[in-house]
């Protein structure tokens, strides 16, 4: 017996992220190195969205499925520490780090 787990121990390699493209219009779907369903959704607390189809996605295995952990980020000009959200139709906000904030590229604040 010890010897079986031994030698699983040593040759099993737990399964790994994944990056692949999202197939389906509501983000529960991503095709990569293979075909990934019926997908959980995983976002920071009080954050909920819905990536559009065709965005980079990662999914992680879990012990009872999968989840994808979102969509790749992009280079958006950002200093470190600020935050964007945006969406698919071109709306944005921007937390700067001055205590500005930009809706839509209008400024709000004293920075």
């Amino acid at each position: 017996m010890w010897l079986i787990k031994t030698i699983t121990d040593q040759t099993m390699t737990a399964p790994t992220a994944v990056k692949g493209e999202l197939s389906a219009r509501d983000g529960t779907a991503v095709s990569g190195s293979g075909e990934h369903k019926e997908l959980e959704l995983c976002y920071p607390y009080g954050v909920v969205s819905v990536p559009p189809a065709g965005e980079s996605a990662v999914v992680l295995p879990l012990s009872d499925g999968e989840v994808e952990l979102g969509v790749l980020s992009r280079a958006v000009g950002l200093d470190e520490g600020e935050l964007m959200l945006y969406s698919k139709g071109g709306a944005s906000i921007v937390l700067k780090n001055d205590g500005r904030v930009i809706i839509n590229g209008q400024e709000y604040g004293n920075g």
